[in-house]
């Protein structure tokens, strides 16, 4: 695949621990599944629809997945779609950065492409 930037959309403070360890090992869902469900840019928005709708302090986790190197996994999932899945930790090195993700009154309001968050 050819998508550098690959999203994970975690709660706060499960992130917060993460930060604190050095390493995300990935919430229960991908604790129970054996790898860490990334989503592309293109894909993102669907995940938050899908499996956080209604949650909030949540945040958007950007990775470089070519840092990640063979433990990142492009493999099908939603009709047919390759999803990164990360079959090992997220180590804080490889993220590029870390957006709150509030929620609006029609979902998830994203950051705008093309412009750094700190």
């Amino acid at each position: 695949m050819t998508d550098r930037l690959i999203y994970k959309i975690a709660p706060r403070a499960l992130w917060v621990e993460a930060e604190l360890s050095g390493r995300f090992d990935g919430a229960p869902v991908d604790v129970a599944d054996g790898f860490i469900h990334f989503s592309t840019e293109a894909q993102m928005r669907e995940t938050a629809r899908r499996h956080f709708a209604g949650q909030d302090d949540l945040l958007l986790i950007t990775v470089d997945g070519e840092r990640l190197g063979d433990k990142l996994k492009w493999e099908p999932s939603r009709g047919g779609d390759l999803f990164p899945h990360l079959y090992g930790p997220l180590f804080m090195a490889r993220v590029v950065d870390v957006v709150p993700l509030p929620l609006g009154p029609e979902g998830h309001v994203f950051p705008v492409a093309g412009q750094e968050a700190s």
